[in-house]
């Protein structure tokens, strides 16, 4: 029972920071918008860019599709990883952010589904 709620907790806080960010790309807030081209993109990807992430959070939060979104977003994550590294931006901060996201989608979503923790096992080391 521990487990559970432990990924629910995670995947409550990663989808309320997911859901956060997308609306703003959605409402295309001068937030997204100054932050978008800081990156080196036109201002016209924010709102598909939003949309984007509201889907993949949705794929994410339905459980029959949950891996699907969770697999997706990695690919999303990693784009944002790569984006940051390009720009310089700082490491530990802006640039691994998107892994830290990613570590609590997966994380979540591992602590809450028995099959997932099937097939990928934590093990121990054995020494001889």
């Amino acid at each position: 029972m521990a487990m559970l709620w432990a990924g629910r907790v995670m995947t409550g806080l990663v989808t309320l920071f997911l859901l956060f960010d997308a609306t703003v790309k959605v409402l295309a807030l001068p937030l997204a918008i100054d932050a978008t081209r800081e990156l080196g993109y036109a201002a016209t990807v924010v709102v598909p860019l939003g949309v984007l992430q509201l889907v993949l959070l949705l794929l994410y939060l339905v459980p029959s599709t949950a891996v699907l979104g969770a697999v997706l977003w990695t690919g999303y994550l990693g784009g944002a990883v790569a984006t940051h590294l390009r720009v310089g931006a700082p490491l530990l901060g802006q640039t691994l952010f998107p892994t830290y996201v990613g570590t609590l989608l997966w994380g979540g979503l591992w602590f809450r589904d028995a099959t997932l923790r099937s097939l990928l096992p934590v093990r121990r080391s054995h020494r001889s």
